[in-house]
């Protein structure tokens, strides 16, 4: 089972997206692991866009991840990462697929809803930032796995 990290950004919180997003991951199958919702830290929004320092707009986007409260969700599942980016879909919000979270929700670049990590390693480093204790992240299963995944998948 793989793990990923979603962030729900300000724009989805505000705009009350919160239950119907997360619905959607549920709904998928994904076991939710992991949540918290906070106004995180400059410095700690600042290291985890830290890729994009050397880009125009990086400046913009801690500050905007900074502006309000952001929904912090560890989800788990068989290749969960690559099953929650195309529950997202395209990072432009207006050219996203309908059917997506940020197709269905979205008509910004910027304002586009979440965030969700962009492989294995990036997942690592970005659950560990957002969730540093161990105990933060919760291990059961599901008592619907059988009825996810064919006995043939687990």
């Amino acid at each position: 089972m793989e793990k990923s990290l979603i962030l729900f950004k300000p724009d989805a919180v505000q705009r009350g997206l919160v239950g119907r997003i997360l619905a959607r991951f549920e709904a998928k199958g994904l076991q939710i692991v992991g949540l918290k919702l906070r106004r995180f830290p400059v410095a700690l929004m600042r290291k985890h866009y830290d890729a994009h320092k050397e880009r125009p707009f990086f400046d913009n986007l801690v500050e905007f991840m900074t502006s309000g409260p952001v929904l912090a969700l560890a989800v788990q599942g068989k290749n969960a990462i690559e099953v929650c980016r195309t529950l997202m879909g395209a990072t432009n919000a207006a050219k996203a697929d309908p059917g997506t979270i940020r197709g269905d929700f979205g008509l910004s670049f910027s304002n586009n809803l979440v965030h969700g990590s962009d492989g294995p390693e990036s997942a690592e480093r970005e659950l560990a930032l957002f969730f540093p204790d161990a105990d933060e992240l919760v291990e059961w299963t599901p008592v619907a796995e059988p009825w996810v995944y064919s006995s043939e998948e687990r």
